[in-house]
């Protein structure tokens, strides 16, 4: 796992190696400065020389600066090489995501996907910032003290060879005993993260029906549950400081008794005494400070295998390969197509046995009652989710032959959540053709309907649009989305219930408009007003994951029990 984490910081192989050169010789300029103290106390002020004191005392500062110096270096090649690791493995892991289908999402969900794009990198990059400093600190510590330890007065160094591995018992199995709390509590910090999302993205209709209440009591749930797993977790390691205090305390009062008794006899100077103390101090705040650094390896381990989970998973939808494509026409075809969510699981089809023919330009319109399939229909044309069953073909080539980039291209899609970015306007409208020119760009506005009101606002296409376009009427998103669509001048553009927010008559004219501007182009209409379909060349309709008529508007009149119904309850709705 180490090895892996840190073959995201290649480019920083410089700051790797000299960090902890760095620190190396910033510790080993420490632990002179013990030896230095005691030839003051046993050659300077016990023996009466001043000019060993003054000596020895300069030394002690030289060594303090160049300490500090080195010191410095370590930090600033340690923050590098791990903040830029982090960079790396966080943008490898968005590339990721950013190749996931659909179902890859829905399989991690956006807010754990959040989450290990976030708090679990910084845990990863936290870890080995400690890596790259505190561990290659507290080894030299330990070893170099210990040698000076043994080479001062070896029974001394005795007492800590006995009660070293008694400690790092301890400490592993404390860290035994935290590895799935850790992971427990990125698991909670997921949850967490999801209320918060969809408390935010739906804080208009939580003020709307006064639930502000209810969601906190639900966030309450969330946060006291992230708050338990986090005790556990910090729980386990607040007992690591007791036990290692009194390690610490017994090895201490060992050494002051048998090395009293050693000053007492003649056997050992004051000064000498003075310096094994130190070091053993050193010794054992490195082994708890080695200890805090496994514990951290403990949670960046159970954080890099989440991250490594989504870097590993292989996209569900897999690019198409063939480099030979027929020219764009539109022409869209289903062979007896059967899809579910979960492709590998158990569960009903969402779709079944579904084939149907659009010639290129025409005007296809999909009906049906509210969760039938027909959202999920126009989904598998673009390959948002891939069929289970039978297959999609467009131009005559079957869909999962196609290279993504190259299928989509062909592709213009109002999705029926009316996404925008922040940017202006004319960013959002580019989405559909980069290099489109003004002119382009103005008259795709004006045939969705767009231009008059995007030119009313002060600064037209320039206009800012805050996340989400909040601060857009839901009819003029639509249009804005409408008009990045038919920018791209697709060979099929599908309308998944995208003119829902505006009225009839500015609906009327945006049909007009794709029957004079779109000629050529396949459309494929999802709407549930009978009003916006019936001019349509033909008419699906859709019951339960099935096609269960098909014609234009006055045959399915005259035969189809289900149009009919859906038809005369709107009318109904009107007469009202």
């Amino acid at each position: 796992m180490i090895r892996r984490i840190f073959s995201y910081a290649r480019q920083y192989r410089r700051q790797v190696i000299l960090a902890p050169i760095s620190v190396i010789l910033e510790t080993s300029g420490e632990l002179v400065l013990p030896l230095l103290m005691a030839a003051i106390i046993d050659r300077g002020i016990l023996a009466g020389n001043l000019s060993v004191v003054i000596r020895m005392g300069v030394y002690m500062l030289l060594l303090a600066v160049f300490s500090v110096i080195t010191g410095a270096g370590g930090a600033k090649f340690g923050a590098e090489a791990a903040i830029g690791l982090g960079a790396n493995l966080r943008q490898h892991e968005f590339e990721q995501i950013s190749k996931f289908s659909f179902a890859d999402i829905d399989r991690f969900s956006s807010a754990s996907l959040i989450t290990r794009l976030t708090n679990d990198i910084t845990n990863i990059q936290n870890f080995v910032m400690m890596c790259i400093r505190m561990v290659f600190r507290t080894l030299t510590q330990v070893i170099v003290a210990l040698v000076v330890v043994f080479v001062l007065e070896w029974r001394m160094g005795i007492i800590m060879v006995i009660a070293m591995p008694i400690l790092a018992a301890l400490v592993g199995f404390i860290m035994v005993k935290c590895h799935k709390l850790f992971e427990r509590m990125q698991q909670k910090i997921d949850e967490l993260n999801e209320k918060i999302q969809e408390d935010l993205v739906g804080i208009r209709v939580v003020k709307a029906y006064v639930r502000e209440n209810h969601e906190e009591e639900k966030f309450q749930v969330a946060n006291n549950a992230f708050t338990k797993a986090g005790l556990a977790a910090v729980l386990r390691i607040i007992a690591l400081n007791p036990v290692m205090m009194t390690g610490m305390t017994i090895v201490n009062a060992l050494v002051l008794y048998f090395g009293g008794h050693m000053v007492l006899s003649g056997a050992m100077e004051v000064g000498t005494l003075s310096s094994v103390l130190t070091y053993i101090f050193n010794i054992l705040i490195s082994v708890m400070m080695l200890a805090m650094a496994l514990l951290q390896y403990v949670r960046a381990s159970a954080c890099a295998r989440r991250v490594f989970e989504v870097i590993d998973t292989e996209p569900a939808i897999e690019d198409g390969t063939v480099a030979d494509l027929p020219a764009p026409r539109g022409r869209v075809e289903f062979r007896n197509v059967a899809f579910k969510y979960n492709a590998t699981g158990s569960g009903d089809d969402v779709l079944t046995d579904v084939s149907f023919v659009a010639q290129p330009g025409q005007m296809v319109a999909i009906v049906g009652g509210t969760g039938v399939g027909k959202s999920s229909l126009v989904n598998l044309i673009p390959r948002f989710y891939d069929v289970t069953g039978g297959s999609v073909l467009l131009d005559g080539m079957d869909v999962r032959d196609y290279p993504l980039e190259q299928l989509r291209a062909r592709i213009g899609m109002v999705l029926q959540s009316n996404i925008l970015f922040s940017g202006t306007i004319r960013e959002n409208l580019l989405w559909g053709d980069p290099n489109a020119t003004e002119e382009q760009m103005n008259q795709a506005a004006k045939e969705a309907q767009a231009y008059d009101f995007i030119m009313s606002f002060p600064n037209g296409f320039d206009t800012h649009l805050e996340q989400g376009g909040v601060n857009v009427s839901g009819g003029q998103k639509q249009r804005l989305c409408i008009a990045r669509a038919m920018l791209r001048k697709p060979a099929v553009l599908i309308l998944d219930d995208s003119t829902s927010a505006v009225d009839s008559a500015t609906e009327a004219l945006i049909r007009q408009s794709f029957r004079d501007n779109l000629k050529d182009t396949t459309v494929i209409l999802i709407a549930q007003r009978i009003s916006s379909v019936e001019h349509a060349d033909q008419i699906l309709v859709l019951d339960d994951g099935t096609i269960a008529g098909h014609g234009t508007h006055a045959e399915l009149m005259a035969n189809n029990a289900i149009y009919q119904e859906i038809y005369w309850s709107q009318q109904e709705g009107v007469q009202q």
